[in-house]
Protein backbone atom coordinates (compact mmCIF):
# COMPACT_ATOMS: atom_id res chain seq x y z
CA UNK A 1 0.00 0.00 0.00
CA UNK A 2 1.11 3.51 -0.63
CA UNK A 3 -0.93 6.46 -1.05
CA UNK A 4 -0.06 9.73 -2.39
CA UNK A 5 -0.35 12.47 0.13
CA UNK A 6 -0.61 16.61 -0.27
CA UNK A 7 2.30 17.26 -2.95
CA UNK A 8 3.19 20.11 -5.85
CA UNK A 9 2.93 23.40 -6.12
CA UNK A 10 0.75 25.28 -3.48
CA UNK A 11 0.75 22.32 -0.60
CA UNK A 12 1.80 23.71 3.02
CA UNK A 13 4.37 20.78 3.99
CA UNK A 14 4.49 17.10 5.18
CA UNK A 15 1.13 14.83 6.60
CA UNK A 16 1.62 13.85 10.35
CA UNK A 17 0.61 10.92 12.13
CA UNK A 18 1.04 9.86 15.36
CA UNK A 19 -0.71 13.30 16.49
CA UNK A 20 -3.78 14.21 18.05
CA UNK A 21 -6.85 17.22 18.04
CA UNK A 22 -4.84 18.71 20.56
CA UNK A 23 -2.22 19.35 18.39
CA UNK A 24 0.04 17.25 20.21
CA UNK A 25 2.40 15.06 18.48
CA UNK A 26 4.01 11.80 20.34
CA UNK A 27 7.00 11.00 18.59
CA UNK A 28 9.82 12.99 17.97
CA UNK A 29 9.43 12.20 14.15
CA UNK A 30 6.07 12.55 13.29
CA UNK A 31 5.91 13.35 10.00
CA UNK A 32 5.41 10.58 6.91
CA UNK A 33 8.80 9.47 5.70
CA UNK A 34 10.92 10.95 2.60
CA UNK A 35 12.31 7.41 0.82
CA UNK A 36 14.41 8.31 -2.16
CA UNK A 37 12.24 10.54 -4.69
CA UNK A 38 9.35 9.50 -2.92
CA UNK A 39 8.13 12.10 -0.83
CA UNK A 40 4.84 12.39 1.43
CA UNK A 41 3.72 8.94 1.11
CA UNK A 42 1.32 7.08 3.01
CA UNK A 43 2.53 3.30 3.37
CA UNK A 44 0.83 0.26 5.02
CA UNK A 45 3.95 0.18 7.40
CA UNK A 46 6.23 2.86 8.36
CA UNK A 47 9.10 2.09 10.77
CA UNK A 48 9.82 4.32 13.61
CA UNK A 49 13.26 3.55 14.32
CA UNK A 50 14.76 4.91 17.21
CA UNK A 51 11.80 6.90 17.80
CA UNK A 52 10.11 5.03 20.43
CA UNK A 53 9.32 7.23 23.22
CA UNK A 54 7.59 10.10 23.54
CA UNK A 55 9.20 13.76 23.45
CA UNK A 56 12.79 11.48 23.17
CA UNK A 57 12.36 10.54 26.83
CA UNK A 58 14.80 8.22 28.48
CA UNK A 59 13.85 4.88 29.81
CA UNK A 60 15.97 4.55 33.07
CA UNK A 61 15.18 0.65 33.70
CA UNK A 62 15.97 0.22 29.76
CA UNK A 63 18.70 -2.51 29.36
CA UNK A 64 22.42 -1.62 29.92
CA UNK A 65 23.82 -0.39 27.30
CA UNK A 66 20.92 2.17 26.76
CA UNK A 67 18.86 0.07 24.27
CA UNK A 68 16.81 1.44 21.49
CA UNK A 69 13.55 2.11 21.54
CA UNK A 70 11.17 1.90 18.53
CA UNK A 71 7.53 2.91 17.42
CA UNK A 72 5.58 1.54 14.25
CA UNK A 73 2.54 2.67 12.56
CA UNK A 74 0.55 0.64 10.56
CA UNK A 75 -2.11 1.49 8.13
CA UNK A 76 -4.95 -0.71 7.28
CA UNK A 77 -8.29 -0.08 6.01
CA UNK A 78 -12.03 -0.46 8.39
CA UNK A 79 -14.41 -2.53 7.12
CA UNK A 80 -16.67 -3.27 9.99
CA UNK A 81 -18.55 0.00 9.64
CA UNK A 82 -20.42 -0.32 6.46
CA UNK A 83 -18.99 3.11 5.14
CA UNK A 84 -19.24 1.87 1.78
CA UNK A 85 -22.62 1.38 1.75
CA UNK A 86 -23.07 5.13 1.90
CA UNK A 87 -23.52 7.13 -2.24
CA UNK A 88 -21.21 9.81 -1.52
CA UNK A 89 -20.60 12.39 -3.42
CA UNK A 90 -18.62 15.55 -3.10
CA UNK A 91 -20.21 18.82 -2.67
CA UNK A 92 -17.39 21.49 -4.29
CA UNK A 93 -14.50 20.90 -5.86
CA UNK A 94 -12.56 21.83 -3.24
CA UNK A 95 -12.86 18.81 -1.68
CA UNK A 96 -13.93 19.53 1.65
CA UNK A 97 -17.84 18.55 2.40
CA UNK A 98 -18.51 14.71 1.58
CA UNK A 99 -22.01 14.54 1.30
CA UNK A 100 -23.49 10.96 2.08
CA UNK A 101 -26.83 9.82 1.17
CA UNK A 102 -28.72 6.09 1.28
CA UNK A 103 -31.08 4.44 -1.59
CA UNK A 104 -32.39 1.43 -0.28
CA UNK A 105 -32.91 -0.75 2.76
CA UNK A 106 -31.69 -2.45 4.55
CA UNK A 107 -29.98 1.11 5.92
CA UNK A 108 -26.50 1.02 7.53
CA UNK A 109 -26.32 2.96 11.12
CA UNK A 110 -25.67 7.04 11.17
CA UNK A 111 -22.15 7.96 10.93
CA UNK A 112 -21.97 9.31 14.40
CA UNK A 113 -23.45 6.20 16.08
CA UNK A 114 -21.48 3.90 18.03
CA UNK A 115 -18.33 2.85 16.16
CA UNK A 116 -18.64 5.13 14.16
CA UNK A 117 -16.89 8.11 12.07
CA UNK A 118 -14.77 10.56 14.83
CA UNK A 119 -13.68 13.75 14.61
CA UNK A 120 -9.94 13.51 13.60
CA UNK A 121 -10.40 9.71 11.57
CA UNK A 122 -8.45 9.41 8.32
CA UNK A 123 -10.85 8.99 5.26
CA UNK A 124 -10.10 7.63 1.89
CA UNK A 125 -11.69 8.29 -1.13
CA UNK A 126 -11.27 7.01 -4.74
CA UNK A 127 -13.05 8.39 -7.69
CA UNK A 128 -11.88 8.98 -11.38
CA UNK A 129 -8.79 6.83 -10.93
CA UNK A 130 -7.88 8.63 -7.91
CA UNK A 131 -7.12 7.95 -4.20
CA UNK A 132 -6.61 10.59 -1.93
CA UNK A 133 -6.98 10.50 1.86
CA UNK A 134 -8.31 13.47 4.36
CA UNK A 135 -8.77 13.95 7.81
CA UNK A 136 -12.40 14.62 9.35
CA UNK A 137 -12.54 17.76 10.91
CA UNK A 138 -16.56 17.88 11.53
CA UNK A 139 -19.59 15.65 10.58
CA UNK A 140 -22.83 15.14 11.01
CA UNK A 141 -26.18 13.07 10.69
CA UNK A 142 -29.69 12.94 9.95
CA UNK A 143 -32.29 9.87 10.10
CA UNK A 144 -32.38 6.85 11.89
CA UNK A 145 -30.31 4.09 10.26
CA UNK A 146 -31.36 0.08 10.17
CA UNK A 147 -35.13 0.48 8.90
CA UNK A 148 -35.53 4.30 7.99
CA UNK A 149 -33.11 5.79 5.29
CA UNK A 150 -29.93 7.89 6.81
CA UNK A 151 -28.07 10.71 5.25
CA UNK A 152 -24.62 12.63 6.72
CA UNK A 153 -21.76 15.02 5.39
CA UNK A 154 -18.05 15.06 6.58
CA UNK A 155 -15.48 18.04 6.20
CA UNK A 156 -12.23 18.23 5.35
CA UNK A 157 -11.37 21.88 5.97
CA UNK A 158 -7.62 23.20 5.81
CA UNK A 159 -5.16 22.73 8.75
CA UNK A 160 -6.51 20.18 10.19
CA UNK A 161 -4.00 18.49 12.96
CA UNK A 162 -2.94 15.75 10.35
CA UNK A 163 -2.14 18.23 7.72
CA UNK A 164 -3.81 16.09 5.26
CA UNK A 165 -6.65 18.27 3.89
CA UNK A 166 -4.65 20.81 1.80
CA UNK A 167 -7.04 21.55 -0.61
CA UNK A 168 -4.61 24.45 -2.77
CA UNK A 169 -1.92 21.65 -2.89
CA UNK A 170 -1.06 20.12 -6.81
CA UNK A 171 -1.37 16.72 -6.18
CA UNK A 172 -2.57 14.09 -3.45
CA UNK A 173 -5.96 15.59 -2.06
CA UNK A 174 -9.43 15.16 -2.09
CA UNK A 175 -9.60 18.30 -4.16
CA UNK A 176 -7.56 16.06 -7.05
CA UNK A 177 -10.31 13.39 -6.68
CA UNK A 178 -13.28 15.92 -6.65
CA UNK A 179 -11.88 17.50 -9.71
CA UNK A 180 -11.32 14.16 -11.37
CA UNK A 181 -14.84 12.87 -10.22
CA UNK A 182 -16.86 15.75 -10.47
CA UNK A 183 -19.53 17.27 -8.03
CA UNK A 184 -22.85 15.57 -7.26
CA UNK A 185 -21.87 12.41 -8.85
CA UNK A 186 -20.66 9.41 -7.05
CA UNK A 187 -17.18 8.31 -6.19
CA UNK A 188 -16.17 5.22 -6.05
CA UNK A 189 -15.27 4.53 -3.03
CA UNK A 190 -15.01 5.48 0.66
CA UNK A 191 -13.78 3.81 3.58
CA UNK A 192 -12.18 4.67 6.78
CA UNK A 193 -8.55 4.34 7.31
CA UNK A 194 -6.85 3.07 10.90
CA UNK A 195 -3.37 4.77 10.82
CA UNK A 196 -2.14 3.18 14.34
CA UNK A 197 1.25 4.09 16.01
CA UNK A 198 2.54 2.11 19.10
CA UNK A 199 5.07 3.63 21.03
CA UNK A 200 6.25 3.95 24.81
CA UNK A 201 5.54 6.83 27.17
CA UNK A 202 6.46 7.82 30.73
CA UNK A 203 5.93 9.42 33.63
CA UNK A 204 7.29 10.08 36.67
CA UNK A 205 5.26 10.90 40.21
CA UNK A 206 5.26 14.30 42.19
CA UNK A 207 6.66 12.89 45.42
CA UNK A 208 10.32 12.23 45.64
CA UNK A 209 12.02 8.89 44.89
CA UNK A 210 8.84 7.44 42.57
CA UNK A 211 9.89 4.90 40.07
CA UNK A 212 9.23 6.07 36.84
CA UNK A 213 5.86 4.26 35.13
CA UNK A 214 6.36 3.32 31.52
CA UNK A 215 3.46 2.17 29.24
CA UNK A 216 2.85 1.11 25.85
CA UNK A 217 0.39 3.42 24.27
CA UNK A 218 -1.87 2.81 20.71
CA UNK A 219 -2.89 6.64 18.72
CA UNK A 220 -4.97 6.15 16.11
CA UNK A 221 -4.98 8.32 13.55
CA UNK A 222 -5.72 11.82 14.78
CA UNK A 223 -7.44 10.91 18.32
CA UNK A 224 -6.21 10.96 21.81
CA UNK A 225 -3.68 7.79 22.85
CA UNK A 226 -4.69 5.22 24.58
CA UNK A 227 -2.35 2.70 27.05
CA UNK A 228 -2.33 -0.41 26.31
CA UNK A 229 0.05 -2.02 28.93
CA UNK A 230 1.77 -0.89 31.78
CA UNK A 231 5.98 -1.26 32.69
CA UNK A 232 7.20 -2.49 29.35
CA UNK A 233 10.71 -0.70 29.56
CA UNK A 234 12.03 -1.74 26.07
CA UNK A 235 10.51 -1.84 22.51
CA UNK A 236 12.47 -2.94 19.15
CA UNK A 237 11.55 -3.97 15.76
CA UNK A 238 13.41 -5.52 12.48
CA UNK A 239 12.06 -5.84 9.13
CA UNK A 240 12.42 -8.28 6.57
CA UNK A 241 12.04 -6.00 3.14
CA UNK A 242 12.47 -7.46 -0.46
CA UNK A 243 15.10 -6.05 -2.33
CA UNK A 244 13.58 -4.97 -5.89
CA UNK A 245 16.90 -4.35 -7.26
CA UNK A 246 18.10 -8.17 -6.70
CA UNK A 247 15.26 -9.81 -5.99
CA UNK A 248 16.55 -11.42 -2.52
CA UNK A 249 14.89 -10.76 1.02
CA UNK A 250 17.09 -8.65 3.69
CA UNK A 251 16.54 -10.01 6.79
CA UNK A 252 15.84 -8.19 10.37
CA UNK A 253 16.79 -4.07 9.27
CA UNK A 254 16.45 -2.70 11.88
CA UNK A 255 16.20 1.28 9.81
CA UNK A 256 15.10 -0.15 6.35
CA UNK A 257 14.38 3.64 5.48
CA UNK A 258 18.12 4.88 6.68
CA UNK A 259 19.65 1.59 4.58
CA UNK A 260 17.44 3.12 1.34
CA UNK A 261 14.79 -0.01 1.67
CA UNK A 262 11.09 1.44 1.01
CA UNK A 263 8.88 0.86 3.61
CA UNK A 264 6.46 -0.78 0.63
CA UNK A 265 8.74 -3.88 0.04
CA UNK A 266 8.45 -4.76 3.89
CA UNK A 267 7.08 -8.47 4.26
CA UNK A 268 8.13 -9.76 7.97
CA UNK A 269 7.69 -7.73 11.14
CA UNK A 270 9.73 -8.69 13.70
CA UNK A 271 8.94 -7.40 17.47
CA UNK A 272 10.83 -7.85 20.63
CA UNK A 273 9.06 -6.46 24.10
CA UNK A 274 10.75 -6.28 27.24
CA UNK A 275 8.59 -6.35 30.46
CA UNK A 276 9.11 -5.22 34.14
CA UNK A 277 7.65 -6.86 37.21
CA UNK A 278 5.94 -4.33 38.97
CA UNK A 279 7.61 -4.68 42.35
CA UNK A 280 10.79 -4.49 42.57
CA UNK A 281 11.86 -6.29 45.65
CA UNK A 282 14.14 -3.46 46.37
CA UNK A 283 16.28 -3.17 43.44
CA UNK A 284 15.38 -6.37 42.24
CA UNK A 285 13.04 -6.08 39.35
CA UNK A 286 12.27 -8.59 37.46
CA UNK A 287 12.27 -8.23 33.90
CA UNK A 288 11.09 -10.39 30.74
CA UNK A 289 11.86 -10.02 27.04
CA UNK A 290 9.06 -11.76 24.64
CA UNK A 291 9.89 -11.90 20.54
CA UNK A 292 7.49 -12.54 17.57
CA UNK A 293 7.32 -12.24 14.27
CA UNK A 294 3.92 -10.79 11.53
CA UNK A 295 3.71 -11.75 8.01
CA UNK A 296 2.59 -8.29 6.84
CA UNK A 297 -1.01 -8.69 5.30
CA UNK A 298 -1.05 -7.88 2.01
CA UNK A 299 2.36 -7.32 1.69
CA UNK A 300 3.88 -10.48 1.92
CA UNK A 301 3.71 -11.52 -1.44
CA UNK A 302 5.91 -10.45 -4.75
CA UNK A 303 5.91 -11.69 -7.98
CA UNK A 304 9.34 -12.46 -9.27
CA UNK A 305 8.27 -12.07 -12.68
CA UNK A 306 6.13 -9.40 -12.72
Amino acid sequence: MRVQLPTGTGNNGLSKFGCDQSGTCHLVNYKYPANGASTNYMYGIIPGFSNGVEAGASINAAPSPPAINDSVTVVYADYNFPLSQYNAQFSNLNGNVLSLTTSSAPYPPLINSSGGIQQGDIIMVTGGGITAVGEVTNLSASGTGGTSSATGTLDFANGDPLNLNQSAAQLGNLAQVAAATGINTNVTSVVRLYVVTYYLTTSTAAYAGAPQTVRLMRQVNGLTPVPVADDIINLQFAFDTYNSANGALDANQPNPIGVGESPNNIQKINLVLMGQSINNWGNKSQNLYLATDISARNMSFRNSYD
